[in-house]
């Protein structure tokens, strides 16, 4: 016999942070290591990396990112390339145009604005070009180790339906997130909730019947088996 799972409205965001405690220990139990998938080796092929994944899958731009990083080694290298041939390599990621700019001027105002260093603050890395908050605190969180919300799609649907917030708005889920989880854990939060929303909980046909988290999660009713 078929599973079916009735869905309800996320809650509203929880008073205390309770709740968020028990689903954060929960997904370090299924998703002990919490990783980035996009893959680098330093600072700033980290950020190159992000920028590309936006509208792109990660699994596209680790495809993409070993050509691009054999032939730019440093930052003068970048700032001093071709747009063209950047554009040409990672084509594939779209938006390949604005993001082969974003690219050069981040090399160039790292190089003239910080001495030649990824910055370690929110407030710095949006001063470059391409760089949001979402790309800042992934940068801050796994670079220098810093507390961090990284408010992805997946981040936000997977609040919105565990109740821990009410927004779909990046900041104000970021916001939301920084008031209920311990500093030290948030951002390991965020990469496991990209792996449950990778596993599980999809933006369509979310796999309720299958989820760990099911007895705990208050977007579903029980499954009737």
């Amino acid at each position: 016999m078929s599973t079916k799972v009735a869905t309800k409205p996320a809650a509203a965001p929880f008073s205390a942070p309770e709740k968020a405690i028990e689903i954060m220990n929960a997904l370090k139990e299924v998703y002990p290591e919490a990783i980035c998938s996009l893959e680098s080796e330093n600072p700033f092929e980290l950020l190159v990396a992000t920028r590309l994944s936006a509208q792109c899958t990660d699994a596209r731009v680790n495809l993409v990112t070993p050509a691009l990083f054999s032939k730019y080694k440093t930052l003068e290298e970048y700032a001093n390339a071709n747009v063209s041939d950047i554009e040409r390599i990672i084509h594939s990621c779209g938006f390949f145009r604005q993001k082969a700019k974003d690219i050069i001027g981040m090399a160039q105002g790292i190089l003239t604005r910080y001495g030649g260093k990824v910055p370690d603050s929110i407030e710095e890395l949006t001063t470059l070009p391409g760089v949001g908050r979402k790309t800042a605190n992934l940068i801050v969180g796994d670079v220098y180790g810093k507390p961090a919300v990284v408010a992805d799609t997946h981040v936000i649907r997977l609040s919105g339906r565990w109740g821990l917030t009410n927004s779909r708005d990046p900041l104000k889920v970021e916001k939301h997130l920084r008031e209920l989880l311990p500093p030290e854990e948030s951002n390991s939060f965020c990469h496991r909730c990209v792996l449950h929303g990778r596993a599980y909980c999809r933006a369509q046909n979310p796999d309720c019947s299958h989820c760990p988290l099911l007895d705990i999660c208050p977007f579903t009713e029980k499954a009737v088996f």
